[in-house]
């Protein structure tokens, strides 16, 4: 028996103060839930969590992502519902107006409420906004940057890159230019005095007419007959020329006289019809473009297709002759991300969708034509209309299914998560239990043992 060092004592304190450190974790598992607190509990257990709880973090952030981007597309597509709406009531109208009992006051309380219609489209198109971002302005879509055309637009599956072509002869309007002064049609005299039609629509020239009312008559009659009558030709003689509003191989420009004495007074013959010309132009398949690449022309607009839906189209500048160098570039989609990882996006393009890239702009019921080209320009403005819907229907439909996706990816990945890093708290209440009852052992232990050299003493009495 000794009494300098305690040998039982300090056992049964070594495996107290063991039983205590036991039973200090396994109370912190049992107060946090998570069988790993520190590093030191599962170091390859604490780096594969860390990074599945990074993994399920990015999901979630994700899945709330696809949500927000469904609610862009439902905005972009509930404002385009009330654009088709009004593309519908403009055809009516349009419609209303070829009717031949409508008379030109009645054409032109009609083209009154289509430029409102037209005003109003153009409104929803620069104000539709989701988070201060403007939907369908065309900010939205694949950039085509190039000189001499405008109303640039391509279809979902142009690749950016330099696509190139030559406009070899430039859109002409239908025209014809009078050999006499504007100085020598007036006053009138009673042979001359009769109508001069322009497409249809007649202006009276009355017996003792100026050259100036002349003018003016003509004007009207030429607005209605989708022609442009001006006192100037291309070498700035004083002379009368008429032109047709449209450009290409459509645009029909027919004048009669009534009587040969004014035909004879504007230089003209009797009757004369004339047309304009389409554009020429010369891909370079040299550039981006396949050798599969087609194009189609009417008037001065180019629309350029390709295989796999490919299509670029573009009005050409009047009177252009030369190179265009289109850059499609990649800037103005919209990226969604959702994945939990880089490149994990999912691309959104919304076209422009005011009455310029529609060409509705010049829908007028007023002209002779209009009515009839009208309900052309209003059926393919609807046809564009509802193309841009589907594809926003078709990019709902992923969001949502990327939605459930990504949620049950999220719930699977926390179910795995949870095997490595959380405490089971059966186990655990064991644990706590066992070493509870060996704390209190060891504490019991300890104290007989410290009694011990109390017992060696005795010897010494």
């Amino acid at each position: 028996m000794k009494i300098n060092n305690n040998i039982p004592a300090l056992i049964t304190n070594r495996q107290l103060l063991r039983n205590e450190n036991s039973l200090a974790k396994t109370m912190e598992r049992l107060s946090s839930g998570l069988k790993i607190n520190h590093a030191s509990d599962d170091p390859s257990g604490m780096a594969i969590s860390g990074k599945m709880k990074a993994q399920i973090d990015g999901l979630d952030r994700s899945s709330r992502n696809a949500n927000d981007g469904i609610s862009v597309i439902q905005t972009a597509d509930g404002a385009l519902n009330e654009v088709t709406s009004m593309i519908q009531r403009m055809r009516e109208l349009a419609i209303q107006a070829a009717n031949g009992i409508t008379e030109q006051g009645d054409k032109e309380a009609i083209q009154s409420e289509i430029d409102s219609l037209k005003t109003e489209i153009d409104r929803i198109a620069t104000s539709t906004e989701f988070n201060t971002k403007t939907l369908l302005d065309g900010s939205i879509n694949t950039r085509i940057y190039a000189d001499h055309i405008s109303r640039q637009q391509s279809s979902q599956t142009v690749a950016s890159g330099q696509y190139n072509l030559t406009i070899d002869t430039a859109a002409t309007r239908a025209n014809m230019a009078s050999t006499k002064n504007w100085e020598e049609f007036g006053p009138i005299t009673a042979a001359q005095a009769g109508t001069i039609e322009i497409n249809g629509a007649a202006a009276q020239i009355k017996e003792g007419m100026t050259s100036q009312e002349i003018y003016e008559a003509i004007r009207d009659a030429a607005e209605i007959g989708e022609a442009i009558i001006s006192e100037y030709g291309n070498a700035g003689e004083h002379v009368a020329v008429f032109e047709s509003t449209a450009y290409g191989t459509d645009a029909e420009l027919t004048i009669t006289f009534s009587n040969d004495d004014l035909a004879t007074l504007f230089g003209f013959p009797t009757s004369f019809t004339a047309t304009g010309n389409n554009a020429v132009i010369t891909l370079d398949k040299t550039s981006d473009f396949s050798n599969q690449a087609t194009y189609r022309v009417e008037g001065n607009k180019v629309t350029i297709t390709d295989a796999g839906g490919f299509e670029i189209s573009f009005l050409a500048e009047a009177g252009y002759k030369g190179d265009v160098n289109m850059n499609v570039t990649d800037v103005g989609p919209m990226d969604l991300q959702i994945g939990a990882n880089e490149g994990q996006y999912m691309t959104v393009r919304i076209p422009a969708t005011d009455t310029e890239h529609m060409y509705i702009d010049d829908v007028n019921v007023t002209t002779v034509n209009g009515a009839k080209r009208a309900l052309d320009k209003l059926s393919d403005a609807l046809d564009y209309i509802n193309k841009a819907r589907a594809d926003l229907g078709a990019y709902q439909n992923r969001l949502e299914s990327s939605v459930a996706n990504l949620d049950e990816t999220s719930e699977n990945m926390t179910s795995a998560m949870s095997r490595i890093s959380d405490a089971d708290m059966a186990r655990e209440m064991t644990e706590y239990t066992k070493y509870n009852v060996l704390s209190q052992s060891s504490t019991s232990a300890l104290s007989q043992a410290n009694e011990l050299p109390q017992l060696a003493l005795q010897l010494l009495q």
